[in-house]
């Protein structure tokens, strides 16, 4: 049994996380920190029996709780803290929180390794945006132009989202240079051609924020007279996230250390 602590669980994925824990046979729900619900009774939030877990607004309180592993679904100027904190409580930990930059990414690493404990991160979960990322480091090996561009809805405040940060991270490990003309010789507005992340090589990245978008990522691969677009879309519902975050939260406790991707358990 994994007993597991639950950061944003009263939120829209956490919500659906929770209902699935509870109804798994080997999960057990040990601990929610949630700000907005805090004080209430989490089987109460979720609309049915009362379970006498009582939702939190404190890190720590969570924590209170014996548990093996935290999963954070929280805000991303949160997110980094909750996990230093989950560690140095001995927690593994799995990450589906966006926004995290790459030093972020190393201080983390270096806390689990330090910890003795192990972290899986993703910028998202889903099977099918796992293998948008798989397909599209494919494509990178044998064709060197690629840009990437990131659709979210408007209210969205973290850009580009997880999933356009680690597509662009792995692509720039190994697509080839790009054939564009070099940022500093543009004229005009520089800004328009996206951010570069990654590498060594960096990608151009385009963030999309108007309404009507869940969250889209796709990569655009030019050769000379073709281009392949390999694509992801997300539908409304939370349901791709769960089964990847649960396999997660089942498989962490098996090494030391960061990973990320789900392409790690698939």
């Amino acid at each position: 049994m994994v007993a597991i602590t639950l950061f944003g669980g009263t939120g829209r994925v956490g919500r659906a996380l929770g209902s699935a824990i509870l109804a798994a046979d080997d999960l057990a729900l040990a601990g929610i920190l949630g700000k907005r619900h805090a004080g209430g009774d989490y089987g109460t939030l979720l609309g049915g029996d009362a379970l006498g877990i009582e939702v939190v607004a404190d890190v720590d309180a969570a924590l209170a709780a014996p548990s093996d592993v935290v999963i954070d679904y929280t805000k991303p100027d949160a997110v980094k803290a909750n996990v230093l904190s989950a560690l140095s409580a001995g927690r593994h930990v799995v990450i589906g929180t966006s926004g995290l930059t790459a030093a972020d990414y190393d201080e983390i690493d270096a806390a689990a390794r330090a910890a003795g404990r192990g972290v899986l991160a993703a910028g998202n979960f889903s099977i099918t945006a796992t293998l948008l990322r798989r397909f599209a480091v494919e494509a990178a090996r044998y064709v060197d132009d690629v840009e990437i561009i990131d659709y979210g809805p408007a209210a969205k405040t973290d850009v580009p989202t997880g999933t356009a940060r680690e597509l662009a991270e792995m692509l720039g490990a190994v697509a080839g240079p790009s054939s564009a003309v070099p940022i500093a010789q543009l004229t005009g507005a520089p800004a328009t051609r996206g951010a570069a992340l990654g590498g060594p090589r960096p990608v151009q990245v385009h963030s999309v924020r108007v309404p009507s978008y869940a969250l889209s990522c796709e990569a655009i691969f030019g050769a000379d007279n073709e281009r392949l677009t390999i694509r992801h879309d997300a539908g409304a519902s939370t349901a791709p996230y769960v089964a990847g975050t649960l396999l997660a939260a089942r498989r962490v406790r098996e090494w030391t250390g960061l990973r990320r991707g789900l392409d790690h358990l698939l």
